[in-house]
C-alpha cells in the first residue's frame, strides 16, 4: 500500500512540476510577446513622423503611431529616471509631429487660416490699434536692432529650452510632484497641437506678409526674429531657422506664452525664488511675442487659458489618469514577467 501511495504521489507531483513548467513557459511568452510588441510601437512611432514625407502615410496613421511611442516605452521597460526622460522626450516628438504635419500641405493650410479675428481682437485690446503696431511704432526704428530688442528675440529663443528645464528643475528639487509636473506641462503641449489642427492661424507677421496690418503697401509689421537672426547667426541661421518654424500658421493658442505660465506655477510649487524666475521670465517673454511681431495679444489670452485650465483641472483629471496608468502597468507588469 505504501509503495502504490508513492508511485501514486510521485506521479502528481510530476504532474504538477509539467503543469507549472509549462505555465510557466506560457507565462515567459507571453511577457516577451508584450515587451516585443511594445518595443514594435516605439520604433513605429519615431520612424513614422521621420518617413511621411517619403512612404505615403495617412496623418492619422502617423500621429497615432508617434502617441503610442510614449506609453510603449513605459511598458517595455522599469521605471527609472532615464525611462521618465524617454517618455517625456516621446510625447513632444508626437506633439511636434502634431505641430508640423499641417504644414506638409502649404496651399491647403493657406486656404484653412485665420489671418483677421485676432486682428479685430487687438484691435480692440489696443484701443483701435493692435500692440503690436503700437509697440513696434513708438520703441523701434525701423532696420535696426536696438538692445532691448535683441534682450527680447533672446528670451523668445530661449524659451525652447524653458518648459523641459522646468518639469527638470521640479524633478531634481521635489521628485514627488515630478509626474503631475509634466503630466500638465506636456498636456499643454498636446491640447494645443489640438487647436492647431482644428483652426490654423497667422501671426502677425504672416498677416503683414499677406495684406493685413500693412502701411502704404508695405508690411507695418517687422519679424524682428528674423532681422536679428540673419545678424547674430549669419550664415547659419538659415539651418536654424528650418529647426524652429515648422508650421508658421500655428499661433493660436500661444504655446510660447502657456508653457511659460506652466512652467512658473510648477516652479512656484517647488519654492518662491524659482517661482519668481519662473513669473518673471513668463511677463518678460509676453511682451517679447508681442512686441517682436511673433504673436497676438489675443494668442497670449488663448494660451494663459489653456495654462489655467489645464492647472485648475489637475487634481480632478487624476482618478482617470491613474485609472489609465493602472492598465498601463498592469502591461508592464506583464511584460516583465510579473
Amino acid at each position: 500500500m505504501r509503495g502504490r501511495h508513492r508511485r501514486r504521489y510521485r506521479l502528481l507531483s510530476g504532474r504538477r512540476s509539467l503543469s507549472a513548467r509549462a505555465y510557466t513557459g506560457r507565462k515567459l511568452r507571453a511577457s516577451r510577446a508584450i515587451r516585443a510588441g511594445a518595443w514594435a510601437l516605439v520604433a513605429a512611432g519615431i520612424a513614422a513622423p521621420l518617413l511621411r514625407r517619403r512612404v505615403p502615410l495617412p496623418p492619422a496613421g502617423v500621429l497615432a503611431g508617434a502617441a503610442l511611442a510614449a506609453p510603449a516605452l513605459t511598458v517595455a521597460t522599469p521605471r527609472t529616471r532615464a525611462r521618465d526622460i524617454g517618455v517625456c522626450a516621446l510625447n513632444m516628438w508626437a506633439y511636434l509631429a502634431a505641430y508640423e504635419l499641417p504644414h506638409d500641405d502649404p496651399e491647403r493650410l493657406r486656404e484653412r487660416a485665420a489671418l483677421d479675428y485676432p486682428i479685430a481682437i487687438d484691435r480692440l485690446l489696443g484701443l483701435g490699434v493692435p500692440p503690436t503696431l503700437r509697440l513696434q511704432r513708438g520703441l523701434s526704428t525701423p532696420g535696426e536692432i536696438n538692445r532691448f530688442e535683441r534682450v527680447l528675440v533672446w528670451a523668445h529663443w530661449v524659451w525652447f529650452m524653458v518648459p523641459h528645464a522646468s518639469v527638470a528643475y521640479v524633478l531634481l528639487r521635489d521628485p514627488e510632484r515630478a509626474a503631475g509636473a509634466a503630466g500638465r506641462m506636456y498636456a499643454v503641449f498636446d491640447l494645443g497641437a489640438v487647436f492647431y489642427w482644428w483652426m490654423p492661424t497667422a501671426p502677425p507677421w504672416y498677416a503683414a506678409l499677406n495684406g493685413r496690418l500693412t502701411e502704404h503697401g508695405s508690411p507695418a509689421v517687422r519679424r524682428m526674429m528674423i532681422e536679428y537672426g540673419e545678424e547674430f547667426w549669419g550664415e547659419r541661421w538659415p539651418a536654424l531657422y528650418d529647426v524652429l518654424g515648422g508650421n508658421p500658421l500655428a499661433a493660436m493658442p500661444s504655446l510660447h506664452f502657456a508653457t511659460s505660465l506652466m512652467g512658473a506655477h510648477l516652479l512656484s510649487q517647488v519654492g518662491p525664488v524659482a517661482g519668481a524666475v519662473g513669473w518673471t521670465y513668463a511677463a518678460v517673454l509676453g511682451l517679447a511675442l508681442v512686441y517682436v511681431g511673433e504673436h497676438y495679444v489675443a494668442d497670449l489670452v488663448g494660451g494663459a487659458l489653456l495654462a489655467e485650465v489645464i492647472e485648475a483641472n489637475a487634481d480632478r483629471a487624476k482618478p482617470t489618469l491613474t485609472r489609465l496608468m493602472r492598465g498601463i502597468e498592469a502591461l508592464a507588469r506583464l511584460a516583465a514577467g510579473g
